[in-house]
């Protein structure tokens, strides 16, 4: 039996819904997309969401509708998967990190606090920053929507992990106190559509400029003309965009997860539970869910005791159990195209102890309560013994 960190779970309806797709008259640019976005909109109670073709192209986009550019400075979190800080980069930005919290993993509002008291000091301040919900866990984003009214900066929501976690019973998405969210659609994320992303906002401005990015720049509405329209063919390309789209494929298997899209979220934070338990009374550390978060439990990340194993013997053993891990993730800074910036890991404590202890474990919906009791069981022992 192997059990591998996540996998997708795909229904006869979904491999349907793609069908259908296959067999109509529109692959791209037709009517499935537009509909999956006013049900994710929905859902979320925000007011427009934008398709994408991943979340990395969402993230860009939105650094650009906000105005992200040469000279900027854009702050995130160094325990994200890499597209969190390269969408900065990609705006010919600065990208500087906030160190998380120690018991969340999120980024901690005190360093974010001391952080920018720094910065305003030395003109430094952030034009945006990206909080990332690690593992579906929401970062306190009341705390930060606070910081961001008193020190001028704008919030891109990383949500790629919490499609169906809340905070302060706020779906994530719904943008209560930022600018932009962005979700994954990546396959072992809540709800797939293969690869893809959306981007979620209350501000029309901001939408309007996110769909026009992702389509080359390209604008179609004769009320934004500069010049006289030459027939029904006429479009002007007002900015330099790219092709981000989602396809209608992806956007038909995507509609058809999201009909399930609460199912999953219970049934991941069962098996959350199910792991409390059967960590409970070892020298396992388990995830830390703050009383208002609700999380999506993308993930289940434990922290385990270096006094007695290394994580590279720990890996080893799960491994000849059957047992697939993994780690979300080596701090951004360490990457050695981050490394020739200059960044100081001394300067980032409780990440550096985060990646020295965290490991993510099987989660996914189709987990049997069998596999997660061999999971606990193997880990459970190789945490207790001396091996060093």
């Amino acid at each position: 039996m192997f059990v591998p960190y996540a996998r997708q779970s795909i229904s006869e309806e979904d491999i349907a819904a793609v069908a259908e797709v296959l067999r109509s008259d529109f692959l791209t640019q037709g009517p499935v997309v537009p509909n999956f976005e006013k049900a994710i909109a929905k859902y979320c109670k925000s007011k427009h969401a934008v398709a994408m073709n991943s979340a990395t192209s969402a993230l860009h986009i939105a650094c650009l509708a906000l105005g992200v550019g040469p000279g900027d400075f854009v702050w995130t979190s160094p325990i994200s998967f890499v597209a969190s800080a390269n969408c900065a980069l990609y705006c010919g930005a600065h990208v500087d990190f906030v160190d998380i919290d120690s018991k969340t993993f999120n980024m901690s509002i005190d360093a974010l606090k001391n952080k920018l008291v720094t910065a305003k000091a030395s003109g430094t301040l952030p034009k945006v920053v990206i909080p990332v919900h690690l593992a579906g866990q929401s970062c306190d984003m009341a705390a930060m929507n606070k910081l961001a009214q008193e020190y001028d900066f704008k919030i891109i929501e990383d949500a790629s992990h919490a499609i169906g976690g809340s905070f302060q019973n706020n779906l994530v998405g719904s943008c209560a106190y930022s600018d932009v969210t962005v979700l994954s659609f990546h396959p072992v994320k809540i709800i797939t559509s293969g690869e893809g992303g959306m981007a979620l906002t209350n501000n029309s401005l901001l939408a309007e400029s996110m769909s026009r990015l992702r389509t080359h720049g390209i604008n179609r509405d004769p009320n934004l003309f500069s010049n006289s329209s030459d027939g029904p063919w006429y479009y002007e390309q007002i900015d330099l965009g790219f092709n981000y789209r989602l396809t209608d494929i992806a956007a038909a298997l995507g509609l058809s997860q999201f009909q399930r899209l609460d199912g999953f979220v219970t049934r991941r934070n069962e098996i959350a539970q199910t792991y409390n338990t059967l960590f409970s009374g070892s020298n396992i550390a388990t995830p830390i869910v703050p009383a208002d978060v609700v999380s999506a439990f993308h993930l289940y990340i434990i922290r385990i005791p270096l006094d007695r194993i290394q994580k590279q013997e720990f890996f080893e053993i799960a491994h000849e159990s059957g047992i697939g891990l993994n780690v979300h993730y080596i701090p951004i800074y360490r990457q050695p195209y981050f490394a020739k910036m200059g960044f100081n890991p001394s300067d980032f404590q409780s990440s550096e102890k985060y990646y020295a202890e965290a490991i993510s474990i099987p989660m996914y919906v189709d987990l049997t309560l069998e596999q997660q009791q061999h999971v606990a069981s193997v880990l459970i022992s190789a945490a207790a013994s001396v091996t060093h």
